[in-house]
């Protein structure tokens, strides 16, 4: 029987995400992860010769297994999630393709929902930070309730928010310098982005960089619709292509560039995916038609390295 009290106290979004997370960790713990623990997020296993005067007895009892307590500032992430919030993020529109479940803007914020509700659970702190050509939100990591709550309505709006506000350009190498010396402890930052981009790519780079030269851990979600983008799937008819964040118009047979496209688009995510290897970056190809669990793995394994 469905609690409709409980259900009510959380937002769309939220809801969405307890329900992926919960099914996500339900999967992990019949898998080669069940070792990894999101329950109990605040202890270790004992190491041989270490002091028992930490070790939870409760828990030796229920598991046979011996585990140290750490302490919250022993245990605690921090975790910035960032999101690209330029119109290129809005496609496909919903008045174009009705039959996806999702665009990438609001495929990324349920992501990053879930990602809050992990985190929420692992008692670690997370920020928000939306852009297009500024910075527009921007939240300190936390891990209170209230804060949780805020960045889950601000993620709801995006998710809701299917059509674009045209003509709205990125400004990726600018924001992530901003954020780069806005964060003064080390933390795990997180981008959902598609990467289109007018500017100078070694520009976006020098500020991925500046994020590793300050200690950040950083994981790269190049958020597409590879069916549509990458592999350049249309129709052999005509059509007429709207750049999304500049509004130019281009009418064409998608069989007369498609080899082309194909071949530029690789030459570019190629490049892409070297620079992150070369800066130690985690680069996750996030079709939007992935299972969502696809995409929490890369930040559960990221996250066991960094404890």
């Amino acid at each position: 029987m469905i609690n409709q009290q409980a259900v009510q106290s959380y937002s769309h979004l939220e809801l969405l995400a307890k329900q992926v997370v919960e099914g996500f960790i339900t999967g992990l713990h019949k898998s080669p992860f069940h070792g990894f623990s999101v329950e109990f997020a605040e202890h270790r296993l004992y190491n041989s010769g270490e002091s028992t005067k930490h070790i939870d007895w409760r828990l030796y009892g229920r598991s046979e297994k011996l585990f140290i307590k750490r302490y919250e500032e022993e245990t605690n992430l921090r975790c910035q999630i960032v999101i690209d919030n330029s119109s290129s993020m809005y496609f496909p529109e919903a008045n174009v393709d009705k039959t996806k479940p999702y665009n990438k803007i609001s495929f990324s914020a349920y992501c990053a929902a879930a990602f809050v509700y992990l985190l929420k659970m692992q008692r670690d702190a997370v920020g928000l930070s939306i852009f297009d050509t500024e910075l527009t939100t921007h939240t300190q990591a936390k891990s209170s309730m209230v804060h949780q709550k805020m960045l889950f309505n601000v993620l709801d709006n995006l998710f809701l928010k299917y059509n674009p506000e045209q003509k709205h350009k990125t400004s990726t190498a600018k924001v992530l310098h901003t954020i780069a010396e806005s964060i003064h402890k080390r933390s795990l930052v997180v981008i959902f982005s598609d990467m289109f981009q007018s500017e100078n790519i070694d520009n976006m780079f020098n500020a991925l960089q500046h994020l590793k030269h300050n200690k950040h851990e950083v994981i790269l979600f190049h958020v597409n619709d590879k069916q549509k983008e990458l592999n350049f799937d249309f129709e052999n008819r005509p059509y007429e292509f709207i750049d999304m964040e500049s509004g130019d118009v281009l009418k064409l047979n998608p069989n007369e560039v498609k080899d082309k496209y194909i071949e530029k688009t690789n030459e570019f995510y190629t490049s892409l995916k070297l620079k992150c290897h070369q800066f130690a970056i985690d680069f996750v190809d996030a079709d939007i038609n992935m299972n969502i669990n696809q995409i929490l793995m890369p930040y559960l394994v990221k996250r066991s390295k960094m404890l």
